[in-house]
């Protein structure tokens, strides 16, 4: 054998091993979504329907959220219909309607959370993705999907008093990554209302669970104490982003679902004084939500609200790593105001507070509470004028959940 060859074999063999230290570990990646970031399919055997061009049956299931089709008029009423939710009083949980079956599609993979509409069509416009630029980043680093980068997604229309069986799931999935990435923790990446989903499942976990399953968490826009957004919702509804749809017309299945309730302004970081919603008849504060929902007529909400309210409201730390990332610097609901005979079917004007354009800065912000209540180190990222759903594709943001991954964060 020529002293060539050796030193080549010697060349390699160096430059292989110099690779491998390099690269570290990669700890795989499981990732939340947040309110309205999971898609969601619906089987129909109705008996009636309110509406006469309504489906009343389906040979199986079929694409409920996101389908284009079902947002467009008049099919809008349809999803609408489709997607409320029915609370009942005794068991304190919610239901759909007779008739109606909804279930989230693929838990574990990552297709169901990449893109919110299933079709082809959209996968061509990476501005209606979701979580599609991170996993795109991540296998670009080594990463294979389905294997060590996953996807959990949940009925974003319920709140974690009703996850039970999702928490059981999720735990599996968790343990599962592990075994199939040898043995290696697992990074939890969630997105807004993912992050106090993942909160209340990681205060329920013993401490030995977390430390040889969780490397960290990585919260992305998280809705830790709520956002004004959600009062609005309440009283005139949103229309989505999406500017052909009337918020009245999706009011009702937004008033129905236990995440709203959820995801109101907490009384721990809004004043007793601060004023949240203006009408010529009172005022309305975080010390107001029963006589708010009396006003409006929602008796319901008033009960989702007393089941949800303590769920996470202490922000109990999650005893594992924490990386917190979330944009600032954009106008966001503060306090909205409706001109005489306009509540609450009108739009309000709005006083601006500072945040993501959907979630406050004192509620994205609530994470860094943790640093020296948790001995797990907590890190806290601002990223200016970044909304709320484009911290999904800011390169600053991928950029760091995938050091996170390869251990270099």
């Amino acid at each position: 054998m020529s002293n060539e060859f050796l030193v080549a074999l010697v060349l390699i063999s160096v430059f292989s091993l110099n690779s491998v230290a390099e690269a570290g570990p990669r700890y795989p990646v499981i990732l939340v979504p947040g309110d309205g970031g999971s898609q969601l399919e619906v089987m129909l055997n109705k008996t009636t329907s309110k509406r006469s061009w309504c489906e009343r049956t389906t040979s199986g299931y079929t694409s409920l959220w996101v389908n284009m089709e079902e947002l467009a008029s008049p099919m809008i009423y349809c999803f609408v219909d489709n997607m409320v939710l029915e609370y009942d009083n005794t068991t304190r949980t919610t239901r759909s309607p007779e008739g109606v079956h909804i279930r989230t599609v693929g838990f574990g993979d990552t297709a169901s959370v990449e893109w919110l509409d299933p079709t082809w069509f959209s996968h061509e416009f990476a501005s209606v993705s979701y979580f599609y630029p991170i996993v795109k980043d991540l296998v670009a680093a080594g990463y294979e999907r389905n294997v060590s980068v996953r996807g959990a997604p949940f009925d974003f229309r319920k709140a974690p008093n009703e996850f039970g069986r999702y928490y059981e799931d999720l735990r599996g999935l968790i343990e599962d990554t592990y075994a199939l990435n040898n043995q290696t923790r697992c990074v939890l990446v969630a997105h807004s209302m993912g992050n106090p989903v993942l909160l209340y499942f990681l205060n329920h976990q013993p401490r030995a669970w977390k430390d040889k399953y969780v490397h960290a968490l990585v919260s992305l826009a998280g809705v830790w104490a709520g956002a004004v957004k959600i009062v609005r919702l309440f009283a005139s509804g949103d229309n989505l982003g999406i500017p052909i749809i009337s918020p009245i017309t999706v009011r009702s299945e937004q008033r129905s679902i236990p995440s709203s309730a959820f995801l109101l302004p907490s009384d721990r970081f809004w004043r007793p004084e601060e004023v949240l919603l203006v009408t010529e008849h009172r005022n309305y504060t975080v010390g107001d939500y029963r006589a708010l929902f009396r006003d409006l007529g929602l008796a319901d909400a008033w009960e989702m609200r007393r089941d949800t309210q303590g769920l996470v409201r202490d922000l109990t730390p999650p005893g594992v790593r924490v990386h917190c990332l979330h944009g600032s610097g954009i106008p966001t609901d503060g306090t909205l105001v409706y001109a005489p005979g306009s509540f609450p079917d009108g739009t309000p004007a709005v006083v601006s507070d500072d945040g993501d354009g959907t979630v406050n800065t004192r509620s994205l912000e609530a994470c860094t509470g943790w640093s020296g209540q948790q001995k797990q180190p907590v890190s806290h990222t601002v990223l200016p004028h970044v909304e709320h759903l484009a911290i999904l594709r800011d390169p600053q943001a991928l950029k760091y959940i995938v050091q996170v991954g390869l251990g270099q964060l």
